[in-house]
């Protein structure tokens, strides 16, 4: 704004008149400042600004979603409420925005101009490098995701790994030997609930099928689409451990569609503990995530990296919910 003022000619305090539209300033001069800032890329502050008026400040909660994936996912829905109850005991406000990864580079604009104090991200996709980037500049956020082991961001999340081993040792006591697994194993967190899958089936001597091993994204508005071209292939299959409790549901209503009886004939355990989950018929076996927890260790991290702390990570625990669907 300085640059801005000398350039103009003018005091500090006219370019930000002048900025903010005040009728005081003579339209010519407006017109003269606004042009000199749109030519040296100049962003209002708009933190600054909230700062001096005293008003409430903002935390930036961006969703990384792929192009398929819905908002209304559950899971989703129940992670963004626990962090509205957490951001308003903080008496602060949150500014929602829905990213994909080819507008990735708003995240930073979004703290630089001072749009708001800090983000929590929900998600990693395919970012984790371009994450890692911004905590290098400085950038004060944290994640809900994966705990990968060169992360130079905070994290929040559940140990996916003992998830998934918990889900699919509880198949293999059952009696389970061909137990199919749906998820993206290159996403971060769904990649750890695979890992947990693995050494599950490779403890009880089960060769893993990848012919029963379904790739599949999270919230993904193809799922039925995408259950039934799998289940067409007609392979052999007695249990189905899925990524999270949507899919699991989905797939226990295309199976009744095919007469094929949940537990009876397939038995099915989910992921998250949505509330759904034990409303559904049979109600389903599902590994529980803290949601309620989430939000408040989310907020807790991102107002450590604004304070400047050492990054940490936080692991919220995971629990096996028995239920009928695999019993």
């Amino acid at each position: 704004m300085t640059d801005i003022a000398r350039m103009a000619g003018v005091s500090a305090s006219t370019v930000s008149r002048a900025l903010s539209g005040s009728p005081l300033i003579p339209e010519a001069t407006r017109t003269r400042i606004t042009e000199l800032a749109r030519s040296l890329n100049y962003r209002v502050n708009a933190g600054a600004a909230s700062l001096r008026k005293g008003d409430v400040q903002t935390i930036g909660v961006v969703l990384l979603s792929d192009s398929a994936q819905m908002i209304s996912d559950p899971f989703l829905l129940g992670i963004l409420g626990s962090l509205t109850d957490a951001v308003n005991e903080q008496g602060m406000n949150l500014l929602l925005s829905r990213l994909h990864e080819d507008s990735k580079d708003r995240m930073r604009s979004m703290v630089e101009s001072g749009q708001v104090t800090g983000l929590i991200v929900i998600g990693q996709l395919t970012l984790h490098e371009h994450l890692n980037e911004l905590a290098h500049l400085g950038i004060p956020m944290a994640v809900w995701g994966a705990a990968l082991p060169d992360a130079s961001y905070p994290v929040v999340g559940s140990d996916n790994r003992l998830g998934g081993y918990l889900a699919t040792r509880h198949l293999i006591e059952q009696g389970c030997r061909r137990i199919a697994f749906f998820g993206d194993t290159t996403h971060p967190e769904a990649g750890q609930r695979f890992q947990g899958h693995a050494q599950a089936m490779e403890e009880a001597g089960i060769e893993l099928d990848p012919r029963l091993r379904q790739h599949f994204l999270f919230g993904d508005a193809r799922l039925r689409e995408s259950i039934d071209g799998w289940l067409n292939q007609q392979l052999d299959f007695d249990a189905i451990f899925a990524c999270s409790d949507v899919t699991a549901i989905s797939l226990m209503g295309a199976l009744r569609e095919r007469n094929i009886a949940v537990p009876a004939q397939v038995r099915v355990v989910g992921y998250d503990d949505i509330l759904l989950a034990s409303h559904v018929h049979p109600p389903l076996t599902t590994v529980r995530q803290p949601i309620a927890q989430a939000g408040r260790a989310l907020v807790d991290l991102m107002f450590e990296s604004v304070a400047g702390a050492a990054r940490r990570n936080i692991v919220l625990p995971t629990e096996l919910i028995v239920r009928e669907s695999s019993l």
